[in-house]
């Protein structure tokens, strides 16, 4: 499962692989970039670590949701 990061850069918000300089998409807003990223996500296992303005991990998300570990039993 690969790696994403969305942060804020500037006065934009990007969604970039874990490790990469690049953003793989861009955006005005957090809320525009998270669907774009559901959108980008569509047919892959990704894991989305989604950040808040100050840098700090507000939560993280896995796509598609069935291959989210929280949802497992025990």
């Amino acid at each position: 499962m690969k790696s994403y990061h969305i942060t804020k850069r500037g006065n934009q918000w990007a969604l970039t692989a874990a490790g990469g300089q690049r953003a793989t998409l861009k955006a005005d807003t957090k809320a525009d970039l998270i669907q774009q990223t559901r959108q980008f996500a569509d047919g892959k296992s990704i894991s989305v670590k989604i950040h808040k303005a100050d840098g700090t991990v507000q939560e993280e998300r896995s796509y598609p949701r069935a291959d989210d570990p929280r949802s497992s039993p025990g």
